[in-house]
């Protein structure tokens, strides 16, 4: 890949939603089928996402960005930094990869729990608020 390909690796103007999720998930060494499995989605929901279909909710575009390790604006909008350009992620060794991937999932696991736990708050709140009215 020469230097003016590596300039225009999924440039904002060019590339979609769709585009982004496909090439951040290769570059995560993911298939379609194994992303969707760790998102809890349906292959066929991923599939429409990559298409540019449909979008994801918030909840899953941000468990998304975080698997994928790319920021959540650059996964919205393509601005801000992208993925490396294929030939310079084959610098990464197998070992780092699986430890990347490792971190990767963790960190969208952490998330989900953070999420679960302000909804419980929010639910505990308003069943307290529910008892002083009674």
């Amino acid at each position: 890949m020469n230097e003016s390909t590596n300039d225009a690796w999924f440039d904002p103007k060019t590339t979609t939603f769709g585009d982004r999720v496909a090439g951040a998930r290769e570059q995560a060494g993911m298939n379609q089928s194994e992303l969707a499995r760790r998102l809890g989605v349906k292959l066929k929901t991923l599939k429409s996402w990559e298409d540019d279909f449909t979008e994801p909710r918030s909840n899953k575009l941000s468990m998304m960005a975080g698997m994928l390790n790319v920021s959540l604006l650059w996964l919205i909008s393509g601005e801000g930094d992208a993925p490396r350009a294929p030939d310079e992620a084959s610098a990464i060794t197998p070992e780092i990869a699986d430890l990347l991937t490792d971190f990767r999932a963790l960190r969208a696991e952490l998330m989900h729990t953070t999420e679960r736990l302000g909804r419980l708050e929010r639910n505990l709140r308003i069943a307290l608020k529910e008892q002083v009215v009674e």
